[in-house]
Parts: C-alpha cells; structure tokens; sequence
C-alpha cells in the first residue's frame, strides 16, 4: 500500500492490493472477549461493572497504514507519493457484540468517547501524524466492515483534503469577522429553529443548511473548542449528554434508514505547524469540532456519487421536523 497525489485535486488517495479483513460467514467475532484469535490492543478503557473492559482500541486486522518508519514522500515525473505510514485501529465500542451506539447505555457511550479522546490525544505527540481522523460505516451499502459494535481511527502524514477546506473557510471566516463561522451558524440556527434536531444540555444536533445527503445531521458543542479530544480529556463530565444525544440522535436517523457513515471533526495536529499555509494560527479561535453523520437513503445513489455539485432531493427544515417527530422513545 502507498499514498498518491492526485495532482489536480490535490488529495491524498491510497492504494494498492490488500487482503479482506472484514466480516467472515461462520468464524467467531474476533473482537468479543472470548474470541481465540484476539487482535493487538493499543488502550482499553476500565468497566463500569468490574468486567475485563468498556471500550477498547486495537490494531487493525488488516491496517491499510503502518505506524513504522518514515513516509519517504518523492517524486514521480510530475506525481507525488509517499509510503503509507501511520496508524490504523479498530475502536471497538462495547464488550457486547449487540450493544451498537443507539441501545447501548448512555455510560457506556461516555466510555468509547473518552476512549476517542485518549486515541486522538496520544496519536497528536507523535509529529508524523498531521490528522487523525475516527469514522463508523454502518450497514452494507455503508461499508461496514466489521458485526461488532465498533469505529475506525486512522492516523495520517497528512490533512484530508474535507478537513482542509473547513480549515480555510474557518480561517478566512474569522480573518474577516474576528468570530468562529461554527459558533455563528450554531446561533443563527438555534434562534431560527427550523433545522435544529434537538438540544441536549451543551450540545446541539442540527440538520446543516447546505445538505450533501438527505437527513444529513451534525452535532456540535455549545460552546466553542477546536478540539474534541481536550474537551473530552479535561471535562469528562460533558460527555454523558454527548453520549446521550449521540444515541438519539442515531435512533432518529435509524427510523429513517440504517446505512449511515459518522465522522468526527477535529482540530489538526498543532504540533506539525504549516507556517506557509497558516492554517494554525487562529486555529483555537476559527475552529470548531464536531460530528458529521450521513445517512444512505436507499434510491439516492446521487447523492454519493456526483460529489462535484451535491444533490439532496430533501430540505434541511423539512428533515429536522422529520426527526424531531421521530422520537428516540427514551
């Protein structure tokens, strides 16, 4: 496996012959306590009932990065490459194999996300590492990949190219208005209350004015903070609401389809700083973490498919009310 440089869009895309790793009709789930072939594991977080573990990381079956070595990046004829280095785990969500993100408890939750913030928090020391990006793909036209209630975190040499235009928008944003355009959109929604989903203690789940897919929701903290992983380290109290409207939120979502993908925004690794491109001197004050989920609406292939101009046959407000009306029940 090795990265490319697409030289026109200037993403980082990688590729190369690798073997499945997904799931596998009659062998025994591999992430369960009692399976026989038990993957690496990176960090575990404590029980909340004396069992052997809550949430745990573990190195990728089959990792398309390795954390070894140096990236080597080179030229070839006009292209870039570099060799795929870094970091490529399995954030596996519950000790139950049926205990997904929207039945599990609200505690439980609260665990894989403080197991998120260390992943994220000890991945950023390494200076190799400029982004760490954590995602779910649930459901077979999502891609999932694995039966077990888990998320994917990888760690790369460099900024996906989704994140740099946040990044810039932020930036030119707060250039022009000294204010953070997240916060700014958080506020202007919450009076509007057309496209809010519902509001959990400092937290805000919202359809996003300019959707990509139908019933595309984000949540977003209240209160402003570039990183997911310092507010999940230095205020562990606020995630529980974070768990909860999590799970609600993804029952919502449910109700109208089960295939989704769930990505975590977060600040980038301050520590490999790009004085060029500037993207990290008013990065604690222009940038806003948050989480993106898409849902997979059955018939609307389009959606995903032609990314040059997004195509969402449904309006924001009207998902939002669709949402609300779709209560979690509990």
């Amino acid at each position: 496996m090795e990265l490319r440089k697409d030289p026109i869009t200037r993403s980082w895309v990688i590729t190369g012959d690798a073997p499945e790793a997904g799931r596998r009709e009659g062998v025994a789930c591999r992430f369960c306590p009692d399976s026989a072939a038990q993957p690496q594991v990176v960090s575990t977080v404590a029980s909340l009932d004396g069992g052997p573990w809550s949430a745990r990381a573990v190195v990728h079956p089959a990792p398309m990065y390795h954390i070894e070595g140096d990236p080597q990046r080179r030229g070839d004829g006009i292209y870039d490459r570099m060799r795929s280095v870094g970091a490529h785990e399995v954030l596996v969500e519950n000790i139950r194999h049926d205990r997904q993100l929207w039945n599990a408890s609200d505690a439980e939750i609260e665990k894989f996300l403080l197991l998120a913030g260390q992943r994220i928090h000890d991945l950023k020391r390494d200076r190799r590492f400029k982004y760490v990006s954590i995602f779910k793909d649930y459901g077979s036209v999502a891609g999932q990949e694995f039966e077990h209630p888990s998320s994917q975190l990888t760690a790369t040499t460099f900024v996906p190219r989704r994140v740099l235009y946040e990044l810039r928008a932020g930036r030119d944003y707060f250039v022009q208005k000294e204010r953070c355009v997240f916060c700014d959109i958080l506020a202007q929604e919450e009076r509007q209350g057309v496209r809010v989903v519902e509001m959990r203690g400092d937290y805000t789940a919202l359809c996003p004015y300019a959707p990509r897919v139908p019933y595309e929701t984000w949540i977003l903290p209240r209160s402003h903070e570039s990183s997911f992983e310092r507010l999940a380290l230095s205020r562990s109290a606020v995630l529980l609401d974070l768990a909860a409207l999590l799970r609600r939120t993804l029952i919502r979502i449910r109700s109208i389809t089960e295939d989704f993908h769930l990505v975590l925004h977060t600040s980038p690794n301050s520590t490999h700083r790009s004085e060029v491109l500037g993207y990290w001197k008013t990065i604690d004050e222009d940038y806003h973490w948050h989480i993106e989920i898409l849902p997979v609406v059955a018939g609307r292939a389009r959606s995903y498919t032609f990314k040059e101009v997004y195509f969402s046959p449904l309006s924001s407000e009207t998902a939002a009310k669709r949402l609300r009306e779709a209560a979690p029940g509990y």
